[in-house]
């Protein structure tokens, strides 16, 4: 039997989908909270209320981290091995091709090159569908953090063979977009950007008596890092940076915001004396994790791995800069010099000194800051989500 779930939406449409009908496959559409499956919620909540039908394929477990949107149907999964908290659909299932057939898609929407993935895309392939693909991160990256960095050739070959399997790609900025028709992934590569809520994201959650509550002196700036505490989210890079602050004694604190099964690493490898010293607050829902962004000074983001990078663009929104790897994702969000820095990816001697410029100088974090949020304001979701549906809308009217 599937298991479905649902959650009503209520919302009233503001542009008419009438009759376009999305299958949705997810690897992770709701058991653990990242930028991606809340991206692909969002998503789906703005295609409901534009009166499409939408339904997701994906891994169901008994908590999931937060409420699906719109019909789930289970599919047969694993837990990772070394992260079990992630799970791998490992099955096109004979219920779950019955419910795919009875729902009947006008579209295709695979958001994880998996191997449900790989067999939607097939599925779709036999019966003329379109099929989309949505990259939600870089996946050829993540060997590198964990020693075997000499397969990332044979996962790029891999993702192009997927991708070019697809009738057209949908990424996050405008630098992913450029990089996968480089990889020659796809020719037909669309823009599906990010948004930010604002009633989250805001310089009016800055919260200082909060920020005493932590130990943190009003004068006492600091550099926060928000998301997942995993080893691809450059920690190792994080840390010795921040030891290169340690030692030319440039006073601040560090505000861990997130949770993850590197957290032990992490708090073992920030420096312990007092100066640098991070505090960890776990991981932060709504009002309370827009009044942890809004009370840091700075972000530090050495990630390479994101597409977009939703967690700069929500600290921009806040009025703060960001110092961040110049990669996908952030060279598309921070303007080098004027709403943060760009650093080379890995180089911790410059992340140290654009970190060290923010912390020192409080009118150029100001100055920054504002300019940031100048630039999240830009950022409206439903706007951003007719995107994704235009690209539904143009691959059903092209001649197949």
């Amino acid at each position: 039997m599937l298991d479905l779930q649902s959650k009503s939406l209520g919302e009233e449409a503001v542009q008419p989908l009438n009759g376009l009908r999305v299958a949705l496959f997810s690897g992770n559409y709701n058991y653990v909270r990242d930028g991606a499956n809340q991206a692909l919620n969002r998503l789906v909540d703005y295609l409901l209320r534009q009166g499409a039908q939408v339904r997701t394929y994906s891994p169901v477990v008994d908590n999931p981290a937060f409420e699906a949107t719109g019909p789930l149907v289970n599919v047969p999964s694993i837990a990772i091995p070394g992260r079990s908290e992630y799970r791998l659909p490992v099955a096109l299932s004979a219920a779950v091709k019955k419910d795919l057939a009875a729902f009947d898609p006008s579209v295709v929407h695979v958001a994880s090159p998996d191997v449900v993935g790989h067999k939607a895309v097939t599925w779709a392939r036999d019966r003329g569908i379109p099929a989309v693909a949505s990259v939600h991160t870089r996946f050829e990256t993540y060997p590198r953090y964990y020693g075997f960095g000499f397969l990332e050739p044979l996962v790029v070959a891999g993702l192009r063979r997927f991708y070019n399997r697809c009738d057209a790609l949908i990424a996050p900025s405008e630098s992913m977009v450029a990089l996968l028709k480089e990889q020659g992934m796809n020719d037909d590569v669309s823009l599906w950007t990010r948004g930010v809520d604002r009633t989250i994201f805001h310089p009016s959650m800055r919260d200082m008596a909060w920020r005493r509550s932590l130990g943190i002196a009003d004068d006492e700036p600091v550099v926060g890092f928000l998301g997942r505490l995993v080893m691809e989210k450059g920690l190792d890079v994080f840390a010795e940076t921040i030891e290169r602050l340690r030692k030319q004694g440039v006073r601040h604190k560090v505000l861990v915001i997130g949770e993850g099964p590197a957290r032990g690493w992490f708090e073992d490898h920030l420096p312990k004396d007092g100066n640098g010293t991070g505090v960890f607050i776990g991981h932060q829902m709504g009002a309370d994790l827009g009044r942890a962004v809004a009370s840091m000074d700075v972000l530090f983001n050495p990630s390479v791995t994101e597409t977009f990078g939703n967690v700069t663009l929500e600290v921009m929104a806040c009025g703060l800069p960001v110092v961040a790897a110049a990669a996908t994702g952030s060279r598309s969000l921070v303007n080098d010099g004027k709403t943060g820095a760009l650093v080379t990816p890995g180089d911790t001697r410059q992340f140290a000194k654009a970190l060290a410029a923010y912390l020192t100088d409080p009118a150029l974090t100001r100055a920054h800051g504002d300019a940031g949020e100048a630039r999240a304001s830009e950022n409206s979701w439903d706007r951003i989500n007719q995107a994704v549906a235009d690209t539904y809308l143009r691959l059903l009217s092209a001649d197949r």
